[in-house]
């Protein structure tokens, strides 16, 4: 009779558990997965091209106005190495000066500059990754997405709609 008893509980068991399986299976299936690349769209869509463009204009006068003084402070440096055996002991300390004073006025100049521009370009890369989001939610709730995820290790080319999101950043104005 014990040996009955056994037979019939792992059964039960094994029937629990195929049980469970089949209900996770048919779960798993109901389930409608997307994924978005946010690298692609922040590098193929209309609006970050638009956003960097908008950047560029913005900036380009400062970065050649920087570019224009680190070349002025490149061939005062040169000059300065040429000239040091001729020059007196005042000359000299007084144009070490100016390079120096030159220098960290090219300095703070570049460092303003990559922080305005960091500053510029997260704030323009917001602004499309919150059209970006809009557009996935559209995508979502009309093509009855259950899950989109942003980022992941791996994901099967099936399930990736980065393609539509950026084709609608890119028909949305």
């Amino acid at each position: 009779m014990k040996h009955t008893t056994r037979t019939w509980g792992a059964r039960w068991v094994l029937l629990a558990a195929l049980a469970a399986a089949s209900a996770a299976s048919a779960l798993a299936q109901d389930i409608k997965i997307g994924f978005v690349s946010t690298e692609r769209i922040l590098r193929d869509s209309n609006a970050a091209k638009a956003a960097q463009t908008r950047l560029e204009q913005e900036f380009s006068r400062r970065e050649r106005e920087i570019e224009a003084l680190g070349n002025q402070l490149r061939q005062a440096s040169e000059k300065f190495e040429k000239d040091a055996p001729t020059l007196s002991e005042s000359q000299r300390a007084a144009r070490q000066r100016q390079l120096a004073e030159l220098d960290r006025d090219f300095q703070r100049r570049r460092r303003e500059f990559q922080e305005d521009l960091a500053q510029r370009r997260n704030e323009e890369l917001q602004q499309v990754i919150e059209r970006a989001n809009r557009v996935i939610k559209q995508i979502a709730e009309a093509e009855k997405y259950d899950l989109i995820l942003q980022e992941a290790v791996y994901i099967a080319p099936k399930h990736d709609i980065t393609d539509k999101v950026i084709n609608g950043l890119n028909s949305a104005k």
